[in-house]
């Protein structure tokens, strides 16, 4: 199934982070829920309209990785699958390997 954005939203596959640091130190749940989000950007929106009826052009593209607001998203389940839907605006950075 293909899913495509509306506006200015964008369709998240969410990466799951390890739940022990490399120096084997155990982060409590209560800590991640406070953290922003990690994922892989999935599907691109054609942009919003801005006051003159013009579409504004999306920044972040298909394929980038991204961390976004914890309580923005829209949670969807597709064939199993969990995903995203977050608006730009909410997206804090992308993540540059």
């Amino acid at each position: 199934m293909k899913l495509q954005p509306l506006n200015d939203y964008l369709l998240i596959e969410p990466i799951k982070e390890e739940e022990v640091t490399k120096g084997g130190i155990v982060i409590p749940e209560t800590a991640r829920e406070e953290r922003a989000i990690k994922g892989r950007v999935v599907a691109v929106g054609p942009g919003k309209l801005n006051d003159k009826g013009e579409r504004i052009p999306m920044t972040i593209k298909e394929g980038q990785t991204v961390i976004f607001k914890k309580y923005a998203p829209d949670e969807v389940k597709i064939d199993d699958k969990e995903y995203y839907f977050v608006r730009e605006d909410d997206v804090l950075a992308i993540i540059e390997s």
